[in-house]
Formats: C-alpha cells, sequence, structure tokens
C-alpha cells in the first residue's frame, strides 16, 4: 500500500521496462454524458457502479485532461449488425411495459431472466452503451483520437439472439464491426475474470471464422465456473482456425505472471497478426476484493498490460466490463485513465460525492489479494508453449 500523499504511477512501482516518450502526447476522448451516466446507473446488477467511476475521474480532474464526448443511443439497424430483429424486438417490448409475467416464456427464450432481467427502460441503457462502443470506434475511424475509453461499456456475453451474463446487446462485437470499416485487422483482447464467451455466440463466436479479426481473452477457467467455455483448444475454425486464442488461468494469479503472460502473447500477437486496431475489455472483476474472490490481481496489473498496449501507438477501444467490488472498480479505470493522459495520481482519495465509499483507508491502490495462487511454473509453461505454437500458424 502506498502512503498516504504519495503520488501512484506505474513507473514508480517497479514498472521500468516502459519510458515516458512511450505513451505521451496520445489523444484521448472519454464517451460520457449525464444521460448516459444516468441509464447505467440504474443498471440492476451494479447500480451506480457508474457514479462511483465517473465522480472519481472527475475528483481527480481528469476530465480536463481528455475530451468528453457524448453518446446517443444505437439504432435498430445498427444492433442489427450482429443482433437479430425477433431479439432486438423482444428486448424494446419488455422495457416498454416491463411486464414479465405477460411473456415470462417468451423472455425465458430469450435469455430475458436470471442474471438478465427484463426491466422497464433496459432497451434503452443497453442501446445507449452499444451506441457508445459504436461512437468510440468511430472516433478512432475518423483518427480523431487515439485512445477511446467507454467504461460503462464491455458487456461481452450478449448472444446474437440471448441475454446471458449480465450483457443484452453485445458493445464490444458492434464496435470491432464499425472499426473494421477502415481496419482490415482487428485484434480484441479480453482481460475480464470470466471468458468472453467466445466459441459461443457471443465476442469470440463472431468472428472465429475470419481471420480479420483475433480474439484473445485472459479468464478465469474451472469446473462450475460460469461461463464454461475458452479452453486451451477452443481456437476457432475454418479460415480463423487459431485467431481465437484463450488463455485459461486457475485461481490466484497475480500482477508479475498475469502480466508476464499478457506480453508474451501479445508481442508474438502484433508482430503475427499485425492489427490496424485494438479494442480492449478491462473487467477489473479479477481485482483483489471482489466478489468473485478468484484472482489476486490490482490495479497496477492491469495497468502494466494497458501500458503496454499503448506503447504500440494502434489506436486503442478501452472498455469495462465486470467489477463487482464498485469501489475498487473505480479505483482501477480511474488508474487506466491517468496512465492514457500520463498523470499521476495522488494515493489519497481526493473528497467528493462517494468519498465515503472508499473507507476506511480512502486510498486509491488497492492491496494485492492472498489466494493460494494455483498456476504452477510448469502449468504457464505448458500454457504458453501451446499458445506461442498456436500463434506461429497466424498470418
Amino acid at each position: 500500500m502506498a502512503n498516504q500523499g504519495e503520488n501512484l504511477s506505474i513507473d514508480s512501482l517497479s514498472s521500468h521496462e516502459f519510458t515516458e516518450s512511450n505513451t505521451t502526447g496520445l489523444k484521448a476522448a472519454y464517451i460520457y454524458s449525464p444521460d448516459y451516466l444516468n441509464l447505467t446507473d440504474q443498471f440492476i446488477k451494479v447500480p451506480y457502479r457508474a457514479s462511483l467511476v465517473h465522480t472519481l475521474l472527475e475528483a481527480y480532474k481528469l476530465l480536463d485532461k481528455m475530451d468528453v464526448i457524448a453518446p446517443k443511443a444505437a439504432s435498430d439497424e445498427e444492433l442489427s449488425c450482429f443482433h437479430t430483429k425477433d431479439y432486438i424486438d423482444i428486448v424494446k417490448k419488455l422495457s416498454a411495459d416491463g411486464d414479465l409475467e405477460k411473456c415470462a416464456e417468451t423472455a425465458d427464450e430469450y435469455g430475458l431472466c436470471y442474471d438478465c432481467p427484463a426491466y422497464e427502460g433496459v432497451y434503452e441503457y443497453a442501446a445507449m452503451v452499444a451506441g457508445a462502443s459504436q461512437l468510440g470506434a468511430k472516433l478512432l475511424n475518423e483518427k480523431k483520437y487515439q485512445v477511446v475509453m467507454n467504461w460503462f461499456g464491455g458487456w461481452h456475453h450478449a448472444k446474437k439472439d440471448e441475454a446471458a451474463g449480465y450483457c443484452y446487446f453485445n458493445d464490444i462485437v458492434l464496435g470491432i464491426l464499425e472499426l473494421r470499416e477502415k481496419h482490415d485487422r482487428v485484434l480484441y483482447i479480453d482481460l475480464d475474470l470470466h471468458h468472453g464467451d467466445g466459441i459461443y455466440k457471443s465476442v469470440e463466436d463472431a468472428f472465429c471464422g475470419t481471420s480479420k479479426v483475433m480474439t484473445i481473452s485472459l479468464h478465469k477457467f474451472s469446473p462450475g465456473f460460469f461461463p464454461g467455455t475458452g479452453s486451451l483448444t477452443d481456437v476457432g475454425f475454418g479460415k480463423g482456425r487459431f485467431y481465437s486464442l484463450n488463455v485459461p488461468l486457475l485461481d490466484g494469479i497475480d500482477d508479475e505472471q498475469y502480466f508476464q503472460i499478457f506480453k508474451r502473447l501479445i508481442c508474438k500477437v502484433i508482430e503475427q497478426f499485425n492489427p490496424g486496431a485494438v479494442v480492449c475489455q478491462c473487467g477489473a472483476d479479477g481485482v483483489a476484493g471482489d466478489p468473485m474472490a478468484s484472482f489476486n490481481l490490482t490495479p497496477i496489473g492491469l495497468g502494466r498490460c494497458v501500458k503496454y498496449l499503448l506503447q504500440k501507438r494502434l489506436p486503442l477501444l478501452l472498455l469495462g466490463g465486470g467489477g463487482y467490488n464498485l469501489p475498487n472498480t473505480a479505483r482501477t479505470w480511474t488508474y487506466l485513465t491517468s496512465l492514457i493522459l500520463d498523470v499521476d495520481l495522488d494515493s489519497e482519495i481526493p473528497e467528493h460525492r462517494y468519498f465515503t465509499e472508499y473507507g476506511p483507508d480512502y486510498s486509491l491502490p488497492v492491496e494485492k489479494g492472498y489466494r493460494t495462487d494455483r498456476n504452477s511454473e510448469e502449468y504457464i509453461a505448458k500454457l504458453m508453449t501451446k499458445l506461442l505454437d498456436y500463434l506461429d500458424e497466424v498470418r
């Protein structure tokens, strides 16, 4: 834990492989509007998480150092670039009347139950998130910015015709499709604790038959752990074989292990695949203190990964995702934003509207977790050997 009043920067925490010149001068945008915040605050699975994130960015005065761009909701036509008309229509219908009982059977068929309940206003919320990620991709395509952040996006479980895992519309797929309008090849990286549900009709599946989009997912893989996909052998098919890579990790992985895996993989991915743009989902549910209680990561670990991507100077769309310890999620995405803007943050949380949520220490850093690390050196070595062999097949 940093001392009170100490500046928190990635370089001051033994990340010496980066130099200041790697990331300075990046023009960045943050997707936000009061309407967008209001809609995301009402999402019943992470209520007011968006406000914790936004107000912490504001408290650290980071909004003054980047352009803030208001999104608009994706139209049905835009949503249909990935989702089926029937699915869009049922989400809209249930959102309008909020009466799940009247069409419970139909709702179940489309996954609008349990962890993805249909509630009044859910269509407006999900369409706005989708529109925000599409906007981020458009801004990158227009070369107005080198990095765009949509911290309220990153919902990677939504399928073409089914909601899943708190995800209704797949803003990630829609953002990637937008980037493909200008870039021959797009790289998608998923840092969420959960697999980007690849093989089964979401982010990875949308592209697992093409060599134009490469997907990399680092996630927990364990019997019974949602969504149950993302094994090492899931590599895509046809023209897309070996363009979908999964990194199945076990409980207890720490920042150093995680970053070394990431760095080795992404270095070779960029060399072999040569993407024109990158989308990175930065789910914070692997950070210590999350109710998922799985990894021992801190914001520093995710920060090292993001910093490495910034160093590559490729158009970069950064998205949120999971993160159910809400203050720690706000800490994480605020820290990542500071890296993009090349700003050192004081470790003491500034007083602001949600200041009391950060007690008892009111400090920005997150201590690493102490779960037993089940990722043995032998396990990681075998994993990396196989993944690097797969990458030899990428052209």
